[in-house]
């Protein structure tokens, strides 16, 4: 007998399936997950625990009629092999295949892209009212997990959703807890009654009846619906849901296919906003993703039989694990330095610190901009917070940044992991932009260091200047392989020139300047000696260093793993035309008016000229 995930070319094909033939299929798309995954690296424990829910979604709902929202979208492995993309799906995250996100332009079954969280109510909403405007009558499901709920974006969307009274279904992937087999038998029991045709019919018609009651109806609405809610809030949390006016389903035990098809069908039947709350385990059908859901939420390539992560050999540390490390040191020495993350304690290399001091760390989930202006709290009353995010999700915080920390000149450091190209994840992930948002911003110091020993220095200094600043470095192992054992302060707004010539004036910063010292040397070969300048700082430049070598070189080249427009490269034209040098030829390298795709990080640098032969190649332009 055949596969049956072979049989699925659609959820058109899907649907056609026997109830009891979708287990065996789950199982399947689980083994398909865990052989690809485990060659690409990805997403791998949220796309294992929504298996079956993916399943029960396109099975009851007309999908792609129906819009299905996925909140991140790190989970839609399964609905990507049920929606057109089995066949390709070997190519997953590899450069010219296909996305590990939703991605509109991929499939008409991905119905909005994502990859930053908390964005799936609001992005359903807007839906729900479209159709409402072309007099359609197609369904909308929002999925989103119990972590993006944090995000105050996911309540904005709530609120407005409860106060519109449209048909709009939010399903809460609950992954962090589980149900005992009573409880979650009686939830199951207490929401098939509650949900179908009969019982909700039923309640409304009392309701109408109690209201209408004279003298006493108001009263005793009221107390029906207290006597409602005592019995469901008994087993179930759905009281916030309710008050902010979603009828409230669940929890549903989000692994029983039977029953789940048997709620959804009933749910798809109700009218006005519904939250259903799904319980999930993370990593299911796979021990190692189930035992460590942290380590195999996004993970590299790993040996399927065991979980062992497959780790390159001979490598120096990554910049995380030295910010990790320093912060650490910092910490001891420094008992008004605190860090903060947002629900990325092990991404951005803090766990370390929050095992050592506890009481000084904190994890504000996804909720950045709150982060920032907690962090700029701290701040004002005289402590050091370092917020350690990633630069695509820092974004998420801007006015938080100009705001409440650089507006008060708070000494808030933003330690902005993942700067520049990342790779596999893509457009929504490319720290390509913080350099051009931030730069403009008064008072704040926006520095990148060239390798991972430059780097805890660069934090050192960035603690103890008293200043907002901005510390950007790239995600993956540094390249020095040394790392100093006691920590200097950089001086602020000074460069570093490390190669001496009279030709050309190669000014690099952060990630770049190691491919600009390659450069030199294959230029020396030609004859063509280079000055190459460690920039450090974005803002303030070393006007005086750059000053200088420009009045006696006339050729300029600027190397930044960020957009050319209003980056580093803006930066230094900004300066020549204020100090009126005008008779210097200036290139720009960097990354062009595009949303980079995803691949390898070595082959995107490649592509956009700003790794060691495309600096070789824009030198020579000039000669």
């Amino acid at each position: 007998m055949g596969r049956l995930l072979n049989l699925i070319d659609s959820p058109a094909d899907l649907r056609k399936m026997r109830l009891a033939d979708l287990p065996m299929l789950a199982q399947e798309i689980r083994e398909e997950i865990l052989s690809t995954v485990s060659q690409t690296g990805g997403h791998l424990a949220s796309s294992l625990g929504v298996v079956e829910l993916t399943l029960v979604l396109h099975y009851v709902f007309d999908t792609p009629d129906d819009r299905l929202i996925w909140d991140v979208g790190h989970q839609t492995y399964a609905h990507k092999l049920i929606t057109g993309r089995r066949k390709n799906f070997h190519t997953l995250r590899q450069c010219g295949g296909i996305c590990g996100f939703p991605r509109r332009e991929e499939s008409p079954y991905d119905a909005f892209g994502t990859g930053h969280s908390s964005t799936s109510i609001s992005a359903a909403l807007g839906m729900v009212q479209a159709r409402c405007l072309k007099g359609e009558s197609r369904k909308v499901i929002a999925v989103i997990g119990d972590g993006s709920m944090t995000a105050g974006l996911a309540f904005e969307g709530l609120n407005q959703a409860g106060a519109m009274d449209k048909d709009l279904t939010v399903i809460l992937n609950d992954n962090e807890h589980s149900i005992s087999p009573n409880v979650g038998a009686l939830s199951s029991y207490l929401n098939r009654l509650l949900t179908g045709q009969f019982a909700t019919r039923f309640r409304d018609e009392i309701k109408g009846f109690l209201k209408n009651l004279p003298g006493i109806g108001d009263a005793a609405l009221k107390w029906a619906k207290y006597a409602e809610e005592s019995l469901k809030g008994f087993f179930l949390p759905g009281l916030l849901f309710e008050e902010l006016g979603f009828k409230y389903v669940g929890p549903l035990p989000g692994h029983k296919i039977e029953a789940l098809v048997e709620n959804f069908r009933n749910i798809k039947k109700l009218h006005g906003p519904i939250l259903v709350h799904v319980i999930t385990t993370k990593g299911k059908g796979y021990p190692p993703a189930e035992k460590d859901p942290v380590t195999f939420h996004g993970v590299g390539p790993f040996h399927p039989e065991s979980g062992e992560i497959l780790q390159p050999e001979g490598e120096s540390l990554s910049y995380t694990q030295v910010f990790g490390q320093t912060m650490v040191k910092l910490a001891r020495e420094n008992p008004r330095l605190v860090g903060i993350t947002a629900a990325m304690p092990q991404g951005t290399g803090l766990e370390i610190f929050a095992t050592e001091f506890p009481d000084r760390f904190f994890d504000v989930g996804i909720a950045e901009q709150h982060g920032i202006t907690f962090a700029a709290g701290l701040a004002a009353e005289g402590f050091i917070p370092v917020v350690a995010v990633y630069s695509t999700f820092m974004q998420r915080a801007y006015d938080q940044i100009l705001h409440d920390v650089c507006l008060q000149k708070l000494p808030v450091v933003l330690a902005m992991d993942r700067g520049g190209i990342v790779g596999s994840d893509g457009p929504t992930h490319h720290g390509l932009f913080d350099f051009s948002y931030l730069r403009h911003i008064p008072h704040l110091i926006v520095m990148a260091p060239k390798d991972e020993n430059e780097l805890q220095h660069m934090l050192k200094a960035a603690v103890n200047c008293g200043q907002p600043v901005s510390l950007r470095y790239p995600r993956g192992n540094g390249w020095s392989g040394h790392l100093d054992a006691e920590l200097k302060e950089l001086p602020i707004g000074k460069a570093e020139v490390l190669e001496r010539g009279g030709d050309v004036v190669i000014l690099a910063i952060g990630s770049t300047v190691r491919p600009a010292l390659e450069a030199a040397l294959r230029l020396e070969k030609l004859g063509v000696k280079a000055t190459v300048v460690n920039a450090r700082f974005v803002k303030p430049l070393d006007e005086e260093l750059i000053c200088s070598l420009t009045s006696g070189i006339q050729k300029v080249i600027t190397v930044e793993e960020n957009a050319l427009q209003g980056g580093f490269g803006s930066a230094v034209l900004e300066l020549l035309e204020r100090t009126g040098i005008h008779s210097v030829q200036v290139k720009r390298l960097g990354i062009p008016d595009t949303f980079v795709e995803h691949g390898p990080q070595d082959f995107l640098r490649q592509k956009y000229g700003i790794d060691a032969q495309g600096i070789y190649r824009a030198v020579k332009t000039f000669f």
